[in-house]
């Protein structure tokens, strides 16, 4: 069905949706090649949200290199937006500048959209092929395919441990557990993601900034801390900058309340019954808000109970060749009562940095459509 052609063509579409890794939120990461007699014509990625789709960048390229992109195939990562938002539809722009051919990696994962722009190219007298790359594809927006199909972003919980799982000391020291290149590549994580979630144990014990440094970013990612109390001393360093999202349950003192607005932090209140915060809805908030990969840094008892709520997909865990015994752990839940009731979860990669390894897995019901 596809040449080695189609492939080279759609894996350098991909390569260019990637470099919208930390701009399109909360739109996908897209990327468009234009290919006529065998030259690419006009290339293109998704910019950030109100500006030019990849297709329509890609468009725009060609004509400015005085190339006509009628007859030419069109090579999208996504199937075209057919629909108003911020932009007018993509698949508009393709049938309007009267491409022959469109090969898409997927459908858009919008259940009341996906396969629509596919028909509307279609019935407009376009060749329309579809599954090119497909995984690729998917792996770069798991994202957005979550939020579209589950309502609730990717959760990726970060931990750094040693080889018998522990993060510290028990008095609370454990920087630095891991090699300098495993900081770095944890930073590179935090800046893909759309929002970093922590827990004010971890804004008392460590006060961090939840910024992203050891890597270049044109964007910081959304800061987002659960306290129940609204306890955050009102110097934490996550204060400052861009204004915080504070998830918080019913009964918040009102002074504090106040305290926290003053300083610019946008305060959600979200209660279970249990009178703490309601960890799937605050999921669900998340992505109403636009957040398509939310990325955890947190201590043991929040680690714990995001796990024990179903509330992550997948870990990565960065293991250093050394031991630490009797130690505060990675996770705090109460232990399955059978072996076969244990979270399961399956190797999606092992890689290893500088002495470090890193360890990405995913829980086995954590998969999203693709």
């Amino acid at each position: 069905m596809f040449s080695q052609t189609d492939f080279t063509h759609m894996e350098r579409a991909l390569a260019l949706a990637s470099k919208g890794m930390y701009t399109t939120t909360p739109n996908p990461r897209v990327g468009c090649v234009l290919v006529k007699n065998g030259e690419v014509i006009g290339t293109g990625f998704t910019q950030p949200a109100g500006q030019d789709h990849a297709e329509v960048r890609a468009l725009k390229d060609a004509r400015s290199r005085a190339k006509d992109p009628r007859g030419a195939t069109a090579y999208v990562t996504l199937e075209p937006c057919s629909h108003f938002g911020r932009t007018p539809p993509c698949a508009h722009a393709l049938i309007d500048a009267r491409v022959e051919k469109v090969i898409a990696a997927m459908e858009d994962p919008n259940p009341a959209v996906s396969g629509r722009s596919l028909t509307m190219l279609r019935d407009a007298g376009i060749d329309v092929r579809c599954g090119l790359l497909a995984n690729e594809a998917h792996e770069i927006n798991i994202g957005f395919v979550s939020r579209m199909t589950r309502r609730r972003p990717w959760v990726r919980m970060k931990v750094a441990a040693t080889l018998d799982g522990r993060t510290g000391l028990p008095s609370g020291e454990s920087q630095w557990i891991t090699g300098e290149d495993a900081r770095a590549d944890g930073h590179a994580w935090r800046a893909r993601a759309c929002a970093i979630l922590t827990g004010i144990g971890t804004v008392r014990e460590d006060d961090p900034q939840l910024t992203v440094r050891a890597v270049d970013t044109p964007r910081q990612p959304q800061r987002v801390l659960i306290d129940s109390r609204l306890d955050v001393p009102l110097d934490a360093r996550m204060l400052e900058g861009a204004a915080p999202w504070i998830f918080h349950p019913a009964g918040a003192d009102a002074a504090r309340q106040n305290a926290l607005r003053d300083k610019g932090a946008d305060l959600i209140e979200l209660s279970n019954e249990h009178g703490k915060v309601d960890l799937p809805a605050m999921l669900t908030a998340l992505a109403d808000r636009g957040i398509n990969e939310l990325h955890v840094e947190a201590g043991h008892k929040l680690n714990g109970s995001l796990l024990r709520e179903g509330c992550v997909d997948e870990l990565l865990v960065y293991l250093a060749p050394s031991l630490l015994g009797s130690a505060p752990g990675m996770f705090d839940f109460a232990p399955p009562s059978t072996l076969d009731a244990r979270p399961h979860l399956k190797f999606h990669r092992i890689d290893r940095l500088g002495d470090d390894l890193r360890i990405l897995a995913r829980f086995a019901d954590a998969n999203v459509a693709n």
